[in-house]
């Protein structure tokens, strides 16, 4: 559904522009209204509302008695945002979420199929130059 790397930046309001072929898959799919939250190795999830709900049944699985399964719901939940994106493809990260991820200005926005990841650019880098040698060898270990 989300493929490729598309760099942007914040604009002077802190919005940030959804790409257009992001764009063009959520009018083709009805997508109106996105979640964002923490993710993993520093950058934000970025799910459809429907994706967010397959998410959530997943997670409502975990039994809460387990101490792992309420810490991890914690941190994943209390940071969803609920996002809007405009007619033009703006939306607004909030600033918590900004944080995290370390966003200052210039952003990657990467398509993983069922979701986006938002990335500091420069996070981006330092990620995919200590883990692009490692494509094939993760490929034999999964497959």
């Amino acid at each position: 559904m989300f493929y490729g790397e598309f760099k942007h930046n914040l604009d002077n309001k802190g919005r940030l522009i959804l790409p257009s072929l992001f764009r063009d898959v959520a009018k083709e799919n009805y997508i109106e209204n996105f979640y964002i939250t923490r993710g993993f190795e520093g950058c934000l999830l970025m799910f459809s509302e429907q994706e967010w709900r397959d998410q959530e049944s997943k997670l409502k699985q975990l039994s809460f008695t387990k101490k792992e399964s309420r810490k991890f719901s914690r941190l994943y939940f209390s940071a969803a945002a609920k996002v809007n994106v405009d007619k033009q493809g703006r939306f607004l990260l909030p600033k918590y979420l900004k944080d995290f991820a370390n966003i200052q200005r210039e952003v990657i926005f990467i398509g993983v199929s069922n979701r986006v990841e938002i990335w500091s650019s420069e996070t981006w880098k330092k990620y995919y130059e200590s883990e692009k040698n490692s494509f094939e060898d993760i490929a034999e270990t999964l497959f």
